[in-house]
């Protein structure tokens, strides 16, 4: 009989998952809104765009809302 092995995350691994996946999607959005009407993306490419939107501001945002967006899953995964 085989028995099926789960291996759980730790808490720290997932923070770090969680957050890394949040950002991953705080910074496509931004480089995909490069793209639109009044972005460099479509004017000086994709090196200038990618360029553009690693700002330290924009980098303190992501990770203050990527752990907002932890707790508030987090908050959701106990609750339900």
């Amino acid at each position: 009989m085989k028995q099926k092995y789960q291996k759980k995350l730790g808490r720290f691994q997932r923070i770090i998952l969680e957050v890394g996946f949040i950002l991953f999607l705080f910074y496509s959005n931004l480089l995909m809104g490069e793209f639109t009407h009044s972005g460099m993306g479509q004017s000086e490419g994709l090196p200038l765009a990618v360029w553009d939107i690693f700002t330290s501001a924009n980098l303190i945002i992501g990770i203050v809302l990527a752990l907002i967006g932890h707790l508030i899953f987090d908050f959701f995964r106990n609750r339900l």
